[in-house]
């Protein structure tokens, strides 16, 4: 597959799938905008990949501002005049009881993972309508099927992104705009190092590289998939939890309250 000269759009790139996702499409001769909180952190991701002699375009933006991503589509655009590629991966979880989290907690993860989200696609889909072309890669995970004790407001942000993608799908069936959420299992990235996490086992053996997940959504990427679980086999167990809630859900349940205990 070749992406030589298309405009890929990476929000969270600073670390993690982020930072993964922009190595594999620069191995394929694209250009890159990383988006992230910190220009620092971006700054050194643009030098690893300066090895592969890419245009690369770095833009500080929190997704959650929607005048930010305003900005910083408008800048995007005006720079590149289209773009190719819309990957929204930013986002973050942090752990505890609904009971025990603030409302600012629970707002904070709803702005970043949905809303973000929602903020990024609404400012770069004119441009993908006025060329009719292009491609949304949504970053879920499996929480986007189960709701799991802990991550309440992290499960309803990636339920909300999955339902969310494939209302849009329907809408954009008659373009050459596809869709495509990718949902993992748990990757070794930072996302633990939220201070709520600190008491918590950090990862399983079953844990996924984040180079995995970023060359799934290089396929992703040219998928007419409405959703890629990651691994593939975990697609069984969303299936059960779709068919038999009534035996699966207590389950589920009681394995992480038993976790948490």
């Amino acid at each position: 597959m070749s992406f030589r000269d298309k405009i890929i759009v990476i929000t969270g790139a600073s670390s993690g799938i982020g930072r993964s996702t922009a190595l594999e499409f620069a191995k394929h001769g694209a250009k890159l905008v990383l988006i992230s909180r910190r220009k620092d952190k971006l700054d050194l991701v643009r030098e690893e990949l300066s090895q592969f002699g890419n245009e690369i375009m770095v833009y500080p933006c929190d997704v959650s501002d929607k005048n930010q991503v305003k900005s910083m589509a408008n800048s995007v655009i005006q720079k590149f005049g289209k773009i190719d590629i819309l990957i929204n991966n930013a986002g973050f979880a942090i752990y505890g009881n609904v009971s025990d989290l603030s409302i600012e907690e629970i707002e904070s993860q709803i702005q970043t993972n949905y809303l973000g989200m929602i903020y990024c696609t609404k400012n770069f889909l004119p441009v993908l309508q006025k060329q009719n072309s292009g491609h949304i890669v949504n970053i879920a995970s499996v929480a986007a099927s189960f709701g799991l004790p802990g991550i309440a407001p992290y499960c309803a942000s990636k339920f909300a992104m999955l339902g969310f993608s494939e209302g849009l799908k329907h809408e954009l069936k008659h373009t050459n705009i596809g869709i495509t959420v990718v949902s993992p299992i748990m990757v070794r990235t930072n996302f633990f190092e939220h201070k709520s996490f600190a008491k918590m086992p950090k990862y399983s053996i079953t844990s996924l590289d984040p180079k995995t997940v970023a060359k799934t959504i290089i396929r992703a990427s040219q998928s007419s998939r409405l959703e890629i679980i990651v691994p593939n086999i975990v697609r069984i167990g969303v299936w059960l939890k779709h068919t038999f809630p009534f035996l699966v859900n207590p389950l589920v349940g009681a394995a992480f309250n038993k976790l948490q205990r």
